[in-house]
């Protein structure tokens, strides 16, 4: 695959709100995909041959007690102004849906109980719905987006106490 293309398509991942690409031509195939927040910004580059089989892009491990509080405090402390409670963060990039249609009521409002596996919300990528489920038991405390609204990867979505 001409390198050309490979610098247009890392400007293309870079200027929109996509977190990974795939192009395959023929017996090439290249993937892109964007380092989640935290990492260095630069996109990463996977260029096989489609007979080998793809690598699977790493994802930061967190330590139990960063895992507990939704990730590690900082200057720039993305949990600022959530109340204190298990922060449920979104999975992917997509469009967050409160309910399964739009006539029918919300999953969760804040002050519902939940149990663990419980579903709080749909995100809808590439056509997909996928359901966004507890992850622990307790009360919502705080909804952080509107259902229809863009999501990224990463972004607070719900508090549970």
């Amino acid at each position: 695959m001409d390198l050309r293309k490979i610098k247009k398509l890392i400007d293309l991942l870079e200027e929109s709100n996509l977190s990974e690409i795939e192009i395959k031509e023929g017996e090439e195939s290249v993937r892109l995909a964007r380092a989640p927040k935290g990492l260095p910004a630069a996109p990463t580059v996977v260029h096989t041959v489609a007979a080998a089989p793809m690598p699977a892009v790493p994802m930061p491990m967190h330590s139990p007690t960063e895992a507990a509080t939704g990730g590690s405090k900082s200057a720039a402390d993305p949990n600022q102004g959530l109340p204190d409670g298990h922060v449920v963060r979104s999975p992917m990039v997509g469009t967050f849906y409160a309910s399964a249609a739009p006539d029918k009521p919300a999953f969760v409002t804040v002050g519902a109980t939940v149990k663990a596996g419980d579903t709080l919300g749909i995100i809808e990528a590439m056509k997909m719905f996928n359901p966004i489920e507890a992850d622990v038991s307790g009360t919502v405390l705080a909804i952080q987006c509107e259902s229809g609204q863009p999501v990224e990867f990463d972004q607070p979505l719900f508090v549970i106490g």
